[in-house]
Order: C-alpha cells, then sequence, then structure tokens
C-alpha cells in the first residue's frame, strides 16, 4: 500500500464478505415448511437478501402468497433459527488476507450491514473476523436502514470520521450498499459476485472488482485522487 495515511473502510456483510445466502435460505424454509408452506429455492431466496429480515419476509410472504397477518410468527421463527446459523455460510476466496492486508495498512475497519446484530456478531466471531473490524453498525443498530446513508454515516462517526463527504470508502455488493454511499457520499467500490440484481454499470460507484485479490490497490487508487 502506497497511502501517505489510513483511510477508514467499512464493508458490507451479506453478498461482500461472506455468502450467507445458503444459511439464510436453510432457515426460510426450515420456517415455510413448519407452517405447511411449499419451499422456495436458493436462488429465488438470494434475490431477497439485501434489505434486512423485514424486507426479505415481505418479499417471501408476496412470492408465496402468505397472509400478512402471520408475518410476525413467521419473523419469529426465522429468527430463532437465523441468530446462528454459520453451518452453510461461507467466506468470498480472498477475504482474510485482503483485509488483513488492509488492517495491517493502519486502516481503520467497520461493517455495516442490514443483517441483524445478534446474527452478525456470531458470524463474525465464526470466522474470527470480529477482531479485524472494531466498529459493526447492523440493521437493527439504527431505526433506518440502508440505502438510507443514517447506519453507514454512523459506522463512520465510530471509525473518527466527521463531516460531509468524508475521507473513507465504502465495501459493498448491492443496490442498497451503492444509493447508501451515494447518499453520504462516500467513494463506493462495488464486489460483483454478491447478490445484486442490477447492471453494476446502472450503479453509482467508483470502483468494481471480481477478485478480493484486487481491493487493496483499488483502495489504494481511489485515495491517491
Amino acid at each position: 500500500m502506497t497511502m501517505d495515511r489510513p483511510c477508514p473502510i467499512v464493508f458490507d456483510l451479506d453478498g461482500t464478505l461472506i455468502d450467507s445466502a445458503p444459511d439464510i435460505h436453510a432457515c426460510v424454509n426450515a420456517v415455510l415448511r413448519q407452517h405447511q408452506i411449499a419451499p422456495l429455492p436458493l436462488a429465488r431466496v438470494r434475490s431477497f437478501i439485501g434489505g434486512g429480515v423485514e424486507l426479505l419476509w415481505t418479499r417471501i410472504i408476496v412470492a408465496c402468497g402468505i397472509e400478512p397477518v402471520h408475518r410476525p410468527a413467521l419473523i419469529a421463527a426465522f429468527m430463532a433459527r437465523y441468530h446462528d446459523a454459520t453451518a452453510l455460510t461461507r467466506l468470498f476466496p480472498g477475504v482474510i488476507e485482503a483485509v488483513g492486508r488492509l488492517a495491517d495498512a493502519g486502516h481503520p475497519l467497520g461493517i455495516c450491514t442490514n443483517k441483524p446484530m445478534g446474527p452478525t456478531r456470531s458470524v463474525l466471531q465464526h470466522f474470527a473476523l470480529d477482531r479485524l473490524f472494531p466498529v459493526v453498525v447492523g440493521g437493527d443498530s439504527l431505526p433506518q436502514r440502508k440505502p438510507d446513508p443514517a447506519p453507514l454515516r454512523l459506522a463512520l462517526q465510530m471509525l473518527g470520521v466527521e463531516g460531509n463527504a468524508p475521507r473513507a470508502l465504502y465495501v459493498g455488493d448491492s443496490e442498497f450498499d451503492a444509493n447508501c454511499a451515494a447518499a453520504v457520499p462516500v467513494p463506493f467500490l462495488i464486489y460483483s459476485g454478491g447478490y445484486r440484481m442490477t447492471a453494476i454499470a446502472d450503479l453509482p460507484h467508483h470502483a468494481a472488482f471480481d477478485r478480493f485479490d484486487d481491493l487493496p490497490g483499488l483502495v489504494d487508487q481511489a485515495m491517491a485522487l
């Protein structure tokens, strides 16, 4: 890394650092089966991920034709399973090495995710990532969720960043992340292997990457501007 001084970098979690869709899918289908509702395929559930648990279940209820009155019970049953669901979750290739390089270079690191704080803490601890991310803002840390900029602004404040258009970066994979970063605003680096449903060219971003090996170099380039 060739930067003169460290730059705070905040990461999304699901679809960015981890592929949690298989665990989310398993929890969703366990709840649907419990309520005698036909399960959904992985690709369908994956397309619903990104906006937090409430939006996930809003989309499932519509997709399955479920009466909205059952929503609280479905979400409660899901959260009971989801809280520590890590068995099927995997890190994307190169994440540990890339994040480690950024930490070693002195960049303050944080997480800003729409995933609730309980499951977020569980998965970070499961992969021993908690030591690299002293700042974590979850989907239930504030009343607002991404794409509202409030959670990302909070994460940046917790990393010691103040003011409008702060010298910082956000790394994510989805429409929620791109629009959140644009609203702060901070430069956004988008990982192409996540859960987005929109073409990268149609999302606001500073740079895109397919491999985490490329991320430290992109951080270097972004902050040199």
